[in-house]
């Protein structure tokens, strides 16, 4: 039985926080990324189904640093090659995810994470040499993986040199400096949870965006199904329609229940539904 590619919002992989996303992405490939939007540019996915279903990605047209939406879409066209190829029925939102936005890359990840423990049933996987597979893309490996390094070119100079010192006998009385402050262990607790929950309340409003974004699809759907040509001309779709564009909630109700009795003989209420369901 293939794989599972189709997950609901509900599913627990939708849960899943930056932290831990990250985390996994990181451990799998030997990266260093601090931001799920740093996998916009397509190369990550790439490398991570390259880890799953090892030989089967070309990794030398995969661009580990594109860095224009020409050349991420160039890696997004490789990953959805590689799903069509494998029949993995999954449609990449690509004008969306080379954007940069955090959501969307965020919600691509966390599909990517269901679809990875539906393979692995969530057991590790093999030895992935990571940044050996990195070296065959276009650019070799991503430039910023390695952590940071000096500009080439410029030293520091030296600090004995920097400024003259005062003879001892003419210092003056020392004054503590405020940048030699110590934090308290009390503070440094209650600095770490501030950060937690500052996180806590970041992943809370992704999740309430997403689940607006979830239910405006659907009604864009339930529009444009309404000015379907033909589908339009049926009596109830004319009725739905007038439900999505009533000026109040008042209104829409007064259309729906009109609409019961005109076409099911009686007004229902959410528990009469629910009964009869």
């Amino acid at each position: 039985m293939p794989p599972q590619t189709s997950f609901g919002l509900q599913d627990p992989h939708y849960f899943l926080g930056r932290g831990e996303i990250l985390g996994w992405i990181n451990d799998t490939l030997g990266l260093r990324l601090s931001k799920v939007e740093d996998t916009c540019n397509g190369a990550v996915a790439c490398q991570l189904l390259d880890a799953l279903h090892p030989g089967q990605v070309p990794m030398a047209k995969v661009d580990y640093n594109a860095n224009n939406e020409y050349q991420m879409i160039n890696n997004y066209k490789v990953l959805q090659d590689c799903f069509n190829k494998m029949k993995i029925d999954k449609y990449v939102e690509v004008a969306r995810l080379v954007k940069g936005r955090p959501l969307d890359n965020m919600e691509f990840m966390q599909w990517f994470k269901a679809y990875w423990d539906q393979v692995t049933n969530g057991q590790p996987i093999g030895a992935y040499d990571g940044p050996g597979r990195r070296a065959l893309c276009k650019t070799g490996d991503m430039k910023s993986s390695g952590g940071s390094k000096a500009a080439p070119g410029i030293k520091a100079a030296p600090a004995a040199a920097a400024v003259p010192r005062a003879a001892p006998a003419a210092a003056p009385a020392a004054r503590p400096a405020a940048s030699n402050k110590t934090t308290s262990p009390g503070d440094r607790d209650q600095m770490d949870k501030l950060q937690l929950q500052m996180e806590d309340l970041r992943l809370k409003a992704d999740g309430f965006e997403k689940e607006k974004e979830f239910y405006y699809s659907k009604l864009r759907d339930i529009e444009l199904l309404c000015q379907t040509p033909v589908i339009a001309d049926v009596p109830i779709m004319k009725r739905v329609q007038e439900i999505l564009y009533a000026a109040t909630s008042e209104d829409g109700g007064r259309i729906m229940r009109e609409t019961q009795v005109e076409f099911a003989g009686r007004e229902y209420t959410e528990e009469d539904l629910q009964a009869d369901g």
